[in-house]
């Protein structure tokens, strides 16, 4: 028999643990301190954060995911926020900062029913009727768009780049962003449509100013034409895309070749130019003006082709080589003795150009382009990462709002809209889960709040201003962070796509229930790797709340 009062140690020694509201509250901790972090970033008037690695490579963003994925974060409850980030970023291309501060907000307001002895079971159940209720609200409040409808698209474009650093060329982007996802869009069988952005490829390069980027119908190549012989343009080019080497290869096995006179050499290096001289006369019986080569070109070869006045562009990335085919309508070859002028594609102009440093060969004038391509220019390369990512942003939200054919006013109005059903519905619900609803409802009122704090606005008149006009039935009134008045939204063009809304509450009810329903945190001692868990690994904690 064991002393009554014995310590029984089943865990390992150093092996932290902490259990009831103690794991509880250190968890919400740490998923506020990451919303806070991004909090600042949010809407028009949203500061940026300079991001600097322990390579020193500095990265200068307002982007929540960009800044969530740079920041080494160490507590676990803490990483599911950026899990949240990355699906909002993946499933709607912009929203990723509303999502994680949404996802910080609820949990801040389940912490105080948690002091209040209500279950977490309970707050979690609460939450999920609210998410329910609030995307049949946004259904409810959208209205409907189409991909005829440019200038609805134009603005739901410049909505997402209005909080960049490159709002100042809005107009021109959102243009390039709508008239390239327009192109590369396909119609479904049903009639909706799906936009592939694999399709769109974007070019960066350093040097003039935002003002000289530009869309082209067509695909950039980074790459020059291979002899200085060789016509720098082709007009009404036949395209020829090879997945194979213009070079005589090596054999196989390893072949030992004696050669015993020097006339045998003579041959040997003779039947190996005719080999070349076969590989290049079969491209020029395909009618082809323009060679695009995965693989190498042997140097003789490049000679044989400029000859020929044929424009040679080798080791072109398989992912160019892919969108080239969609671009111009041609076949990507593996065998070279097999191209035929079936397999061609089309270009009106296939030329070289220098754009900064390098010289890059355009493929513009298809046809039918379901590729497209855009260069970016900026005047540092800091400015040029920037007007990436809102370009992504930008391309990202007009391809969803096509492909769901819904979109919704921003500005915090759709926020509001839901704070107002949910506590009608809060009521109807009864039990302790209305607590839960009405707390989501708070919750939601984090993106207008947040909105008019980064303006210097006093959030609390604001809200009541945005409280009273959507009592009276206006739908869209929202903050105009300019004015610092409340406005119709859908005069102030400020729109978003349904997408951005229904996923950034999705991701964000299931990120806070999940950090709500852990009691318990074990965590392996730092350095025991291999041994059930690594150094604050997936299981570790990496100290207090809010330490980054």
């Amino acid at each position: 028999m064991m002393p009554a009062g014995t310590q029984i140690l089943v865990l390992k020694e150093g092996t932290r643990r902490e259990r009831g509201k103690g794991a509880q509250f250190n968890n919400i901790a740490a998923a506020k301190a990451v919303a806070d972090a991004v909090r600042s970033t949010l809407g028009p008037r949203g500061m940026d954060k300079m991001l600097v690695d322990s390579l020193g490579d500095v990265v200068i963003t307002n982007d929540g995911v960009t800044i969530l994925k740079e920041i080494d974060i160490e507590h676990p409850a803490a990483k599911m926020l950026v899990e949240v980030a990355k699906t909002q970023d993946e499933e709607a291309g912009d929203g990723t900062t509303t999502a994680v501060i949404l996802a910080g907000e609820l949990l801040k307001k389940a912490e105080d029913l948690v002091e209040q002895n209500i279950h977490p079971t309970v707050i979690a159940a609460g939450y999920r009727l609210a998410s329910e209720r609030a995307r049949e609200v946004l259904e409810k409040v959208s209205t409907k768009v189409a991909i005829k409808d440019t200038d609805i698209l134009k603005k739901v474009a410049m909505t997402a780049m209005s909080s960049k650093s490159s709002s100042g060329h809005k107009e021109l982007l959102a243009d390039i962003s709508v008239k390239a996802v327009a192109t590369i869009a396909e119609e479904r069988p049903d009639g909706t449509w799906s936009v592939d952005e694999d399709n769109l490829q974007v070019v960066k390069k350093q040097g003039g100013s935002i003002a000289d980027t530009e869309l082209v119908d067509g695909i950039i190549v980074d790459k020059e034409r291979v002899h200085p012989g060789m016509p720098n343009e082709v007009k009404d080019a036949k395209i020829a895309l090879v997945d194979a080497a213009l070079e005589v290869k090596k054999t196989e096995i390893d072949a030992k070749i004696e050669i015993t006179d020097p006339t045998q050499l003579q041959a040997f290096l003779d039947e190996e130019e005719s080999m070349l001289k076969r590989m290049v006369e079969t491209v020029r019986k395909s009618g082809a003006k323009v060679i695009f080569c995965q693989k190498g070109i042997d140097d003789l070869a490049q000679h044989y082709l400029a000859k020929e006045g044929i424009y040679a562009v080798r080791r072109v990335k398989k992912s160019d080589m892919e969108k080239l085919a969609k671009a111009t309508g041609g076949k990507v070859v593996t065998k070279l003795d097999e191209l035929s002028k079936d397999d061609l594609g089309y270009a009106k102009l296939v030329y070289e150009k220098k754009i900064g440093e390098d010289e890059m060969t355009f493929v513009t004038g298809c046809k039918n382009p379901k590729a497209v391509s855009i260069l970016i220019r900026g005047g540092t390369e800091h400015v040029v990462d920037e007007v990436e990512r809102s370009l992504e942003d930008s391309t990202s939200v007009v391809a969803v709002a096509i492909e769901d054919g819904k979109v919704i006013t921003g500005g915090g109005s759709s926020a509001m809209e839901i704070a107002l059903a949910l506590r009608d519905y809060a009521s109807t619900v009864g039990g302790r889960e209305q607590m839960a609803i009405e707390a989501f409802a708070d919750a939601v009122e984090v993106v207008p709040r947040t909105l008019s704090e980064n303006a210097g606005l006093d959030p609390i008149d604001t809200l009541i201003s945005l409280r009273k006009e959507h009592k009276k039935g206006n739908k869209s009134a929202g903050i105009n962070v300019y004015t610092g008045k409340v406005s119709d939204m859908r005069r102030e063009n400020v729109i978003e796509p349904i997408r951005v809304g229904t996923q950034a509450i999705s991701s964000a009810t299931d990120a806070a229930v999940m950090i709500l329903r852990i009691d318990d945190v074990i965590a392996a001692k730092a350095g025991e790797s291999g041994k059930g868990g690594g150094k604050g690994g997936e299981g570790g904690d990496g100290g207090d709340g809010e330490e980054f």
